[in-house]
């Protein structure tokens, strides 16, 4: 059985997540979220909402979502997987997300990185972009699931129509 992580903030989970998802499940067994817990960051929703919201988002049963603290190679050896999935939406991704995959190689030789592009629709599409929009009234239903939505209209507010 090959177990696949999925590590990020998914503050909040977006479409273009969940499709890096459902393609990554197309070649794993398994598929892990993991969602960490950074406190360098200030996120809008809760570790508890994050889990709960890609819980009711990503409900296939080959989904398991977790959060974790540390060393993402620790986590993934405690879950006996054997490869990171990251998405790639653009060029200026790839610097990053490559010294990153070349970290983890040194830290654990046992994990491969593997890089997933989202649908085209989605490769402009983040976290950070949809809070933004949301927070000064713009409308996202197209951008995140209809339960995340909802959270961002209860977190900011107002009701958004779209």
């Amino acid at each position: 059985m090959t177990i696949a992580v999925f590590p990020g903030s998914f503050d909040p989970i977006t479409n273009g997540h969940l499709d890096l998802i459902e393609r990554a499940l197309k070649m794993f067994d398994r598929v892990l979220v993991a969602i960490l817990v950074n406190a360098g960051k200030d996120p809008l929703f809760t570790i508890e909402e994050r889990v709960r919201l890609v819980r009711a988002c990503a409900p296939d049963e080959r989904v398991e979502v977790h959060s974790f603290q540390g060393l993402l190679v620790e986590f993934a050896h405690q879950q006996n997987a054997t490869v990171i999935v990251r998405g790639l939406r653009a060029v200026s991704d790839f610097e990053y997300e490559l010294q990153m995959a070349m970290m983890n190689r040194e830290l654990a030789h046992d994990l491969e990185t593997v890089f997933l592009t989202p649908q085209t629709v989605y490769s402009y599409l983040s976290s950070r972009l949809v809070k933004q929009v949301a927070s000064l009234g713009g409308k996202v239903p197209n951008l995140v699931p209809k339960l995340v939505v909802d959270e961002l209209e209860r977190k900011f507010g107002t009701k958004r129509n779209g």
